[in-house]
């Protein structure tokens, strides 16, 4: 069978891996390099370089079983890493790292903060409630309505769960209250963000995360076209017709769209009516993305500074995440802090990243989730495999790379690939 691919990030790398050896697959990828939001930098350190990743960085084995497996048959290896989590705020001065006491009382001055001891019994109060709610939330409730509902101190709201969980999902502040609070919970109580014990490890690849593409795509390198964006995908009988960017044409039996989902649609020059309907209910945010080793990124207590760092101002209402790349990946013997700012420009102008310390530049996309989104997600079997035309990504589920894995495996499926080596099913 003749199946084209579209995207090279895993859900793409995972249906081609699956699919080459019994059919002629050959993939798309519109950027220059494989991998997606896997994207490691080679920084170049005196006479070698450090690899520092910029996209998916960790994972753990309770959350990611079926990413482990296929890591474990790859032979890519793996360290420990943490999900400390801290917010700082340069304005005022209030900065804490979550994970302990010692880091709650990075600054001492803490303690004498009426702010800080909301937050703290904002904190409390909600993570006794939210396990309590798992079976009897309405699903449709949003995070931002509940927490209004619900009275909580605005010094938790802002200084602790909004923060936490527009980190977690890359989303805008003012978007992540549309999250669906029954969704949120049912996330942070599977990840063990709810508990104090008993919290899954979290793994980093050793090498950086870009290690696995070499053994991922080692049955079908050749196969791979980079720097080939697709400009359209036409249905006609049994075939379809994906035509490049540069106007080359090419029949498939199949086609996977193993792209994000509103770019799915805009490929679709024949889409069905409830391709769209589905389709469009996926929208992300864009997040330009810096790496750089500029400190000031970072909470100025020492004791403060974790693997997460959310910044937030008291003039502006959106922050940033900086992924402290030390932290994560073990960089013990680095001469320089690296750090990994998203949105760097949204939260005002009153600091910029040194410029003589920028590294290199990105921009990710990421699946902004309310209520019409998580509807949408249980209706991929409408639309799956229409027509010859297939889709994939994780958009499907939470945004994450064993979501991209899993949405793939299901696609993998219908091709009667046996999955059986997945003992965590789909």
């Amino acid at each position: 069978m003749r199946i084209g691919i579209v995207g090279t990030g895993i859900s793409g790398l995972v249906c081609a891996r699956l699919l080459n050896r019994e059919n002629d697959v050959s993939v798309f990828e519109a950027g220059s390099y494989i991998g997606g939001h896997t994207h490691t930098i080679d920084v170049q350190e005196g006479t070698g370089t450090r690899p520092v990743d910029t996209g998916f960085i960790v994972f753990n084995e309770k959350t990611y079983p079926n990413l482990v497996e296929i890591f474990d048959r790859l032979g890519v290896e793996s360290r420990e890493s943490n999900m400390s989590f801290s917010v700082f705020n340069p304005d005022s001065g209030f900065e804490y790292n979550a994970t302990d006491l010692k880091g709650l009382l990075a600054r001492p001055s803490n303690l004498l903060r009426k702010r800080f001891w909301n937050m703290i019994r904002g904190i409390l109060r909600f993570y006794k409630m939210a396990p309590e709610l798992l079976g009897t939330l309405d699903a449709d409730v949003t995070l931002g309505t509940w927490l209004d509902e619900n009275r909580f101190p605005k010094a938790f709201i802002d200084d602790h769960l909004m923060p936490m969980a527009s980190a977690v999902w890359s989303t805008p502040l003012d978007q992540i209250r549309d999250y669906p609070l029954l969704s949120l919970i049912r996330f942070f109580d599977n990840h063990g963000f709810l508990q104090l014990s008993d919290r899954p490890v979290w793994r980093t690849v050793v090498g950086g995360s870009s290690a696995y593409i070499d053994p991922m795509t080692a049955p079908f390198r050749d196969k791979i076209r980079l720097n080939c964006p697709v400009q359209s995908i036409n249905r006609s009988g049994a075939e379809v017709l994906l035509t490049t960017a540069s106007g080359e044409e090419h029949i498939f039996d199949r086609v996977i769209l193993a792209c994000h989902g509103d770019q799915a649609l805009r490929l679709l020059g024949d889409s069905t009516e409830k391709e769209t309907e589905i389709l469009s209910c996926f929208r992300y945010s864009t997040n330009p993305t810096t790496l750089h080793h500029d400190s000031r990124w970072l909470p100025s207590a020492p004791k403060a500074r974790a693997a997460w760092n959310v910044r937030t101002s008291d003039h502006h209402q959106d922050i940033q995440v900086n992924y402290w790349m030390n932290s994560l990946q073990g960089f013990n013997d680095a001469p320089v802090d690296y750090v990994v700012t998203l949105n760097d420009q949204s939260v005002g102008t009153d600091v910029q990243i040194d410029p003589d310390c920028i590294i290199a530049k990105m921009v990710y996309e990421h699946p902004l989730f309310n209520n019409s989104a998580i509807s949408a997600q249980n209706r991929h079997h409408e639309i799956d495999g229409i027509a010859g035309v297939h889709f994939c990504g994780a958009y499907w589920a939470n945004g994450f790379h064993e979501d991209g894995v899993t949405s793939a495996l299901r696609v993998a499926k219908k091709f009667n690939r046996n999955l059986e080596e997945f003992s965590h099913g789909i």
